[in-house]
């Protein structure tokens, strides 16, 4: 009997998901309240509310004590609870469209500190494929949970969220083992992630400003996108952010305790989901304008502020953000984007920036994957009460310093730029003359011209699989 092959969206339809076939949509809605692990939920990867609205969240100024307006777009409607699924489906997608994977010899191994891997597992399971989950040990126990959930097998390597040299070196000997079994879905240096944000997440934060301006909300343009890199794949959506607004700022953020770009750095941290101790391959760092540096004590805490019953009893009683606001604001935060708030937060300061300007971020995922690290928090810091929520408040919000700025000027940016050479070049393989091509902007167009080539070919492939009867919608 011949397998019945699945396939998901374009970006286009991830974009927009009022473009998908109805039958589709349909099915996808469905699947989402009644059958999470149905393969139909690919269709389900978007930023869009099934009315086809931007899921984001505007910011109370009461919590960031600044006149800008800090926007965030939210992820923890996708199907794993975070937006890293798309990436894993679009470079998945690609790879089964160019014919490098077959899910009949393949296992895929998905190099992750956490997102990637679990939506990998999701992703790669739905499709047919064996997937193996590359992980440090140190890792919140939500994520390996979820892992297993989904199906994926896991390899734990040794410390935390920085120690990716160690994930890279098991990703060779695994290939070395069974080069012609084991592909490896490397997410910091496959162009489907890049594709995936430049796209899908660039473009929708350019529909979402538009509404601001119509709800009143900044002046119709973007002063600044922060975004903290761990694959260095969000950050993208400044890319196109900064086409159609030259003067936005693409700010990055890296933890206080692993400055890497910022420092030439090192070290470890609790910033789960960035702070890879390297400069990725897809991260164009050429255009960047600024980097800042967060406490990962400072996020996790603020965090905690949000999320715990204590702190949001705080904020109801002490300020006047509504209630159903500060219901909304604690599930949409995880620790990353609380790190990303905070350096909105000394963006917003550092630039001077006021009432007209608007600051674009994306919450990664959210408090589900972090009550194993909020215990924590609580055995070694004490738990959250009056007098502690009131400091956290005006300390690590409204009077969020302004140290650990860098800003970009061509010379600091070739710095940065120069970092990838002892990953990519002298450890992974990459060509010097492919390195110094990145330095120019028209690198980067062409890779985002990619997304038009991928999506024609996923109609293309769609069609063919229909014509054989072999494409199980």
């Amino acid at each position: 009997m011949k397998r019945k092959e699945i396939t998901g969206p374009t970006f286009k339809e991830m974009l927009n998901p009022a473009s998908q076939p109805e039958h589709l949509r349909k099915k996808a809605l469905k699947a989402q309240e009644d059958d999470p692990l149905d393969p139909v939920n690919l269709f389900n990867i978007t930023f869009k509310d099934p009315s086809d609205r931007i899921r984001y969240f505007v910011v109370p100024k009461e919590l960031t004590g600044v006149k800008a307006n800090i926007v965030f777009l939210t992820a923890r409607d996708f199907p794993t609870g975070s937006h890293k699924v798309g990436p894993t489906y679009t470079i998945l997608m690609e790879k089964i469209i160019d014919k490098e994977v077959d899910p009949t010899q393949h296992s895929l191994v998905w190099p992750s500190t956490g997102n990637y891997g679990i939506g990998g597992a999701w992703v790669g399971t739905r499709l047919g494929y064996d997937s193996v989950v590359i992980l440090p040990e140190e890792m919140s126990v939500e994520r390996f949970k979820q892992i297993e959930q989904y199906g994926g097998r896991i390899i734990k390597t040794s410390g935390g969220e920085s120690n990716v040299k160690e994930i890279y070196d098991k990703c060779h000997e695994l290939v070395e083992q069974q080069p012609e079994k084991i592909r490896i879905l490397n997410q910091f240096s496959e162009w489907g992630n890049y594709h995936f944000h430049y796209y899908v997440t660039g473009n929708t934060s350019l529909e979402l400003i538009r509404e601001l301006k119509e709800r009143g909300i900044g002046n119709g343009s973007c002063s600044a996108v922060v975004s903290a890199m761990g694959s260095g794949g969000t950050i993208a959506f400044g890319d196109r952010i900064k086409q159609v607004y030259p003067s936005n700022l693409i700010v990055g953020v890296e933890p206080v305790q692993c400055p890497t770009i910022t420092m030439n750095g090192y070290g470890s941290h609790d910033i789960q989901g960035i702070g890879d101790k390297h400069v990725t391959w897809i991260h164009n760092v050429m255009n960047m304008d600024c980097m800042i540096c967060v406490d990962d004590m400072e996020s996790k805490k603020g965090l905690q502020l949000v999320t715990d019953e204590k702190g949001k009893s705080f904020l109801r009683e002490n300020t006047m953000i509504p209630e159903e606001t500060i219901e909304e604001m604690s599930e949409i935060f995880g620790i990353s984007g609380i790190c990303n708030l905070l350096a909105a937060i000394k963006t917003a300061r550092y630039y001077d920036m006021g009432e007209e300007d608007v600051i674009l971020s994306v919450a990664t995922d959210n408090i589900d994957r972090y009550h194993s690290v909020m215990k924590n928090l609580d055995a070694n810091s004490g738990k959250l009460n009056y007098t502690e929520s009131y400091h956290r408040l005006k300390s690590i919000f409204h009077n969020q310093k302004m140290d650990h700025v860098f800003e970009g000027d061509y010379l600091t940016r070739q710095r940065w730029h120069n970092l990838k050479y002892y990953t990519w070049v002298e450890q992974q393989g990459k060509s010097v003359e492919e390195l110094i091509a990145q330095k120019k902007q028209a690198y980067w167009q062409e890779k985002q011209q990619e997304v038009f080539k991928y999506d024609r070919k996923i109609r293309e492939y769609r069609k063919k699989q229909r014509e054989s009867k072999s494409f199980a919608e």
